[in-house]
């Protein structure tokens, strides 16, 4: 039955692309390629490669994996430091107090107008990138660890007390669990968000990846290659969302058996 699901959901594919190819050969437009023609020259570029390396290319190797890496290494950091500091903030009336305007001032400023002062002040490239992957999305993962943490039933904590959990076990058992649900939230809207500053960012200070590839194609006039560059950034937008809900689900299990039950 998911799988009927599945396939249903998925009729639209094949008619887009079938509209777009007749529109395009119709236009007979050098900057619209046909999507067949997109698809062999990704297949050229990518998956060209021998069998032993799963027929990656170098190409693909020199594209994928710096932004890969930097991709998932700025979540990550982004993730451990905004959720430790959420719930530091949203434990401590007086701490949130302090730090409530720095965050709502922090989160209104555009990262990618930063990439220029983290360049100057990093020097390196990748620093750089990192940089402005993990300012641009620890907010939503801070704000909704907050909140989490903030939410946390009373009646839990209280019965917490009065069974003697230490601060460690009220947090550990208590708090984080309760909270889970939105940090998972957090998390996956700013896994979106660092696809997207990835691209800012190697675009204005890369010098390899996906981003940088999308602009050389573009100064070269290589439009082909650019609608491919989009095409890969799309499929790899959707395979880390749909893989992120899928292990949110299994990790969140107990809470929506929980609602379920209740």
């Amino acid at each position: 039955m998911n799988v009927i699901r599945a396939v249903g959901r998925l009729w639209l594919v094949p008619v887009t692309l079938v509209v777009w190819e007749i529109a395009t050969r119709a236009a007979e437009q050098p900057f619209f390629p046909p999507p067949s023609a997109t698809l062999a020259r990704m297949g050229e570029m990518w998956l060209s490669g021998p069998a032993a390396h799963l027929l990656l290319t170098e190409q693909a190797m020199d594209d994928f994996g710096p932004s890969l890496a930097r991709l998932f290494a700025g979540w990550t950091l982004a993730a451990v430091l905004g959720v430790a500091a959420g719930i530091a903030i949203g434990c401590s009336t007086r701490l949130s107090g302090y730090l409530d305007p720095l965050i709502h001032l922090g989160r209104a400023v555009p990262p990618p107008l930063l990439v220029p002062f983290f360049l100057a002040l990093l020097k390196l490239s990748t620093p750089a990138q990192l940089t402005t992957i993990v300012f641009g999305i620890i907010w939503p993962i801070l704000l909704n660890t907050v909140d989490g943490t903030r939410t946390v039933d009373r009646q839990h904590l209280e019965t917490a007390r009065i069974f003697g959990f230490s601060t460690v076990e009220r947090l550990t058992r208590v708090i984080i669990p309760a909270a889970m649900p939105k940090i998972f939230a957090g998390l996956r809207l700013a896994l979106s968000l660092a696809l997207i500053l990835l691209i800012i960012a190697e675009i204005l200070a890369g010098s390899g990846g996906l981003g940088y590839r999308l602009l050389t194609a573009q100064r070269s006039y290589l439009y082909t290659d650019m609608w491919g560059c989009l095409v890969v950034l799309g499929l790899l937008g959707y395979l880390l969302n749909s893989a992120f809900l899928l292990l949110e689900r299994r990790v969140l299990a107990w809470h929506t058996n929980a609602r379920q039950t209740t």
